[in-house]
């Protein structure tokens, strides 16, 4: 093989190589720099996470008792951005269910900003039932999937 043919393929597979990306590098792009503590504290002390009834983005006074915290964590982390992902249960159309996680992550956006949440500092996205927290096709499973979860971005 000639000079040129070695260096066609590998300059092929460096640019291969380079333009590869997984979920998980496109998921961190823009990362805050969290720390471990704090990703733990959002997910086991404050609650990273809030339950919708079937069919619903209306807020339970649980869930809304859970955001109050989320705003005051928000208010003492302030070099931190935020994700709030609304989710699904496996009932429905994709389509439909994209749309109502769509609603249900701005419910809980509309709810920080009540309470005192700068709106720059939130975004939202809608996985509707592609990212189930249970798997299972039970009452059960399916009220674990209908969620808003708030995490540092």
């Amino acid at each position: 093989m000639s000079l040129s043919k070695y260096l066609i393929v590998g300059l092929t597979t460096l640019t291969l190589a380079a333009c590869s990306t997984t979920g998980y590098d496109e998921d961190k792009e823009g990362s805050s720099n969290a720390t471990e503590a704090q990703v733990s504290e959002l997910e086991n002390k404050v609650g990273d996470r809030v339950f919708f009834e079937y069919d619903s983005s209306a807020l339970t006074s649980e869930a809304q008792e859970t955001l109050r915290k989320q705003a005051k964590f928000i208010a003492e982390n302030t070099e931190l951005k935020f994700t709030i992902e609304g989710h699904c249960d496996a009932t429905g159309t994709r389509e439909y269910n994209l749309g109502l996680g769509e609603r249900r992550a701005n419910a809980v956006k509309q709810f920080l900003i009540s309470v005192g949440v700068d709106s720059a500092k939130l975004n939202t996205v809608s996985y509707g039932k592609e990212r189930p927290a249970v798997l299972g096709n039970n009452d059960w499973a399916w009220s674990q999937n209908r969620r808003g979860v708030t995490t540092i971005k």
